[in-house]
């Protein structure tokens, strides 16, 4: 852990990095007005009013940056230059008509998405990191280091440099570059081992990390939702694209008018655009984002929610998500010659805990507990008669700290304390019976802890001095598992994910747990194994593994890294600054509200309740948000294209335009709007039960299905509408426009469910209202007094009655074409080995087998049912 003097809460940041790199310490202090007792609180305020935060960028939501986000379509951009043309060749009507929808459709897409942004502010407020003035782990800023002890860092988030790099605080030659500040502590790095105490000369954004930031985009990288959006943006593009070509050149061919054809395809084009799903995702989100937090979830990007409901592996620390967490000291096993007084004192002695504070409050959570014991409180008077004379603080490579102290007859003796198998390696004197009682202690599921001495000499304690050790005893803890824990990873086996346990504990205390908690522990790898295994048998092992033991940092992510290569979403909860590495490498980083600061940095979700049932929770929530937004997608897409091509069609033999420009955009935004309400929906069961993503060949074939069969309605409707009512122009506009608004909309209540809508599934009542009131305005309009100025006309009664059983047959033949195309669906990507793995892992995990099927057929059944082996839920 990196300790900073109090003068790292504010200081004069005047100075910066590589001058104060090249100044001795003393000078650095006297330039900064800083001395090694820090700035008091009233100092320290004036600074932080002068300078500001330390913050290199924060999250605002911003009304123009929303705004233009609406206005930047090409196709509203191409429609708007058509009106205004359309207003000088004296259709003033139409471009007026044109120019108040399209306001109205981004207004409405405004509002939407600059609400969702407004929730994604609340959410960063909320996230909130408290630090104290002498703090660690992650450099919280450019640091000049005043002393130091075994300092190393991990710079390679600036430098590249792999390899922790040694400091120290000698200056170094002016102008040397970043990668040579030895006497520097660069904010944004990881402290690997040691210590050091620190004054701060750069913040936020005036730091190299924060300059670097700061010259380049502040884009994150696109979540797989997005990429999923993305792809099916540019379908559609396609699509439009052919559809806009084919109906400009038939209108020109016919000769009929340029401009009017013109206006015609660019709002065809429009229309089968889905205008307002930016507003659609970010309503959604942002009301997910809403229930989230209720639930304890705080998302720190909006767009991580459904890659949350894509999950279907999780990797999670054992300690205070699958046990309390409220570690209790038990009792000391002394080694054949010693008192278990001695394992206890040698073990109070041999704390993390800065000179001066009480390791009660300020240690590690082991010697809380340690210290917090009745046992210590005897012992209180035994240990201050030994002076501290240096620490050797614990890191992820040697599992172990070491003190060094004095007794009162003035002989110096260095204690270690850490994990056994670390601790026991160093030692002299391991007997057989302590390895017994080693043994047994972890066969019970309890944690251990070794300690040991050796004589030591004069300076401060290093890691070449951590050898021929003696052992004293062991130090057990008990950490008994979570009361709910059971119960959360049986929510997580039927949402279909597999939770595997990344733990530093020791494999035995790892599978006790999961033993208890009445899961299948599975096969168990330890962190040497990992290293021994190449990433392709690693990825095999990964499969058949739910336990992984005594791992550091690297291995973690690494074994994150390879899962995230065989397809399928990975997750990863942890708190710690060794889970950093590991967090930034999974799909979705989740940590909690109690962790460290570098931990909630990297993570993308913080859970404000370590428990696995909340996290459940927010997997739900994502799957349901995904669910409603590809209800959208799947709904608007089909109707759209079935409207469009059925103008089209209608396009080849009417000698006038089937429906004007302004009235297909009023069309459209009137069932965009209507589809607002699709946020609030309820989802089917089977749809929370399966990991969700995006898969557009699907979303292509149910386009091409569904979206023909709306136009046997539509073409219906052209009959009647010239055969039966004999209609001139605006009574056949205004007959297709109700008929065309009536059918795709309240297709919602077919589409939104794999099952007989209302009778098996029920739709929210918001989203029933807003469906049913979109269809009536569309039915009355015809009567309003803007009907003439919109281009309709009065429609007779009979076609209400007619309209009224198009409606009914076509949602009939929708229930019976639902089945028959999610029947040869099912045919067509057949089942895997677990009803929630998603198709497009399913193809990857079926080459594996491919060579074997080559030279052992074997039938389908044996097929299913190796894969079923391989993959079985062991969490």
């Amino acid at each position: 852990m990196v300790t900073l003097a109090p003068q790292a809460a504010a200081t004069d940041i005047a100075l910066g990095i590589t001058a104060a790199a090249a100044m001795p310490v003393a000078d650095v202090l006297l330039t900064l007005g800083a001395t090694g007792g820090g700035l008091d609180s009233a100092r320290a305020a004036e600074r932080l009013l002068t300078h500001g935060p330390n913050a290199v960028s924060s999250h605002r939501a911003r009304l123009f940056p929303v705004l233009w986000h609406q206005l930047r379509s090409p196709l509203l951009g191409l429609l708007m230059i058509a009106a205004v043309a359309s207003y000088f060749v004296s259709e003033r009507a139409d471009a007026i008509i044109i120019g108040v929808i399209v306001a109205l459709s981004v207004g409405l897409g405004f509002v939407n998405e600059y609400r969702a942004e407004k929730a994604a502010e609340a959410l960063h407020s909320a996230i909130r990191q408290r630090t104290t003035v002498l703090r660690g782990d992650v450099v919280p800023a450019d640091l000049r280091l005043l002393d130091v002890v075994g300092l190393e860092c991990d710079e390679s988030i600036l430098t590249g440099e792999s390899l922790p790099v040694v400091k120290n605080t000698e200056p170094v030659p002016t102008g040397a570059p970043l990668a040579e500040l030895s006497g520097c502590a660069l904010m944004g790095t990881v402290v690997r081992a040691g210590s050091a105490s620190a004054v701060v000369v750069a913040t936020g954004p005036r730091t190299e990390f924060g300059r670097i930031a700061a010259g380049l985009s502040t884009h994150q990288l696109d979540t797989e939702f997005q990429v999923g959006l993305r792809k099916f943006s540019m379908l559609l593009v396609w699509v439009a694209a052919a559809l806009t070509t084919s109906i400009f050149a038939i209108n020109v061919v016919l000769q009929k008018p340029i401009m009017d054809a013109l206006l015609f395809s660019l709002a065809i084009a429009v229309g089968i655009t889905p205008q307002l799903l930016p507003a659609v995702v970010s309503s959604s989100l942002a009301a997910g984002s809403r229930r989230m937090r209720a639930r304890k979830v705080l998302v720190k990007r909006l767009v991580c929610i459904e890659d949350l409901g894509d999950v279907d592996v999780l990797f999670t620390d054992k300690t205070g998500t699958l046990t309390d967490g409220r570690i209790a000291y038990m009792r000391a096993v002394a080694c054949a010659d010693q008192r278990s007084e001695s394992v206890l004192l040698w073990g109070l002695l041999c704390t993390e805990a800065a000179a001066g504070d009480d390791p009660a409050v300020a240690g590690n959570p082991l010697d809380r507990a340690l210290w917090g014991s009745p046992a210590a409180g005897r012992l209180a008077t035994e240990v201050t008669r030994y002076t501290r004379l240096g620490v050797l603080p614990f890191d992820h490579q040697r599992r172990m700290v070491s003190t060094l102290v004095r007794d009162p007859a003035g002989l110096r003796t260095l204690i270690t304390k850490g994990a056994p198998e670390s601790v026991l390696d160093r030692c002299i004197n391991v007997s057989a019976e302590t390895k017994d009682a080693l043994a047994a202690e972890f066969a019970a599921g309890n944690r251990v802890v070794a300690v040991a001495i050796r004589s030591a000499a004069d300076g401060p304690p290093t890691a070449d001095a951590e050898r021929d050790l003696r052992l004293i005893g062991l130090l057990v803890f008990l950490d008994p598992p979570k009361a709910g824990a059971a119960q959360a990873l049986q929510r997580l086996a039927e949402l279909g994910i597999s939770v595997k346990v990344v733990t530093g504990d020791n494999a035995a205390v790892a599978e006790k747990v999961c033993r208890d908690l009445g899961v299948d522990a599975g096969d168990t790898l330890t962190g040497t194994e990992v290293d021994c295994l190449d990433d392709a048998d690693l990825g095999a092992r990964i499969a058949t593994t739910s336990v992984f033991a005594r791992v550091g940092p690297e291995q973690k992510a690494r074994i994150v890294r390879v899962q995230r290569r065989t397809g399928g979403g990975v997750a990863f909860l942890g708190d710690g600054v060794n889970d950093a590495l590991a967090l930034h490498a999974a799909d979705v980083g989740i940590s909690v509200e109690s962790a460290t600061d570098v931990a909630k940095d990297a993570a993308d979700v913080i859970l404000l309740e370590q428990d696995l049932n909340v996290l459940a929770d927010g997997v739900t929530e994502g799957r349901r948000i995904f669910a409603n937004t590809i209800k959208y997608v799947l709904m608007g897409t089909s109707s759209n294209f079935g409207n469009m091509f059925s103008a089209a069609g209608a396009s080849l033999f009417l000698s006038f335009l089937p429906m004007l420009p302004g009235q297909i955009l009023l069309n459209n935004l009137l069932y965009d709007a209507s589809q607002l309400a699709i946020p609030t929906d309820n989802v089917d069961s089977e749809q929370l039960r399966r990991p969700s993503h995006w898969d557009l060949a699907f979303i292509r074939r149910f386009m091409f299905f569904f979206g023909p069969l709306s136009s046997i309605f539509d073409f219906a409707t052209f009959g009647v509408m010239i055969w039966i009512f004999n209609s001139g122009p605006e009574q056949f506009r205004t007959g297709w426009f109700v008929e065309s608004l009536a059918t795709q909309t309240l297709v919602i209540f077919a589409i939104r469910t794999r099952k007989i809508p209302f009778f098996r599934s029920h739709p929210s009542l918001s989203l029933t209202l807003a469906a049913l009131g979109v269809v009536t305005v569309g039915a009355l309009l015809p009567a309003t007094p803007l009907a003439q100025a919109l281009g309709f006309h009065a429609l007779p009664l009979g076609f209400f009655a007619t309209l009224a059983g198009m409606v009914v047959g076509y949602l009939v033949l929708i229930e019976v074409g639902k089945r028959f195309f999610y029947r040869s669906a099912a045919g067509e990507h057949r089942p895997s080995h677990r009803e929630y793995t998603p198709v497009r892992h399913q193809t990857r995990r079926a080459a594996r087998f491919t060579a074997l099927d080559a030279r052992r057929p074997r039938t389908q059944t044996a097929y299913k049912r190796r894969k079923s082996r391989r993959a079985t839920f062991v969490g």
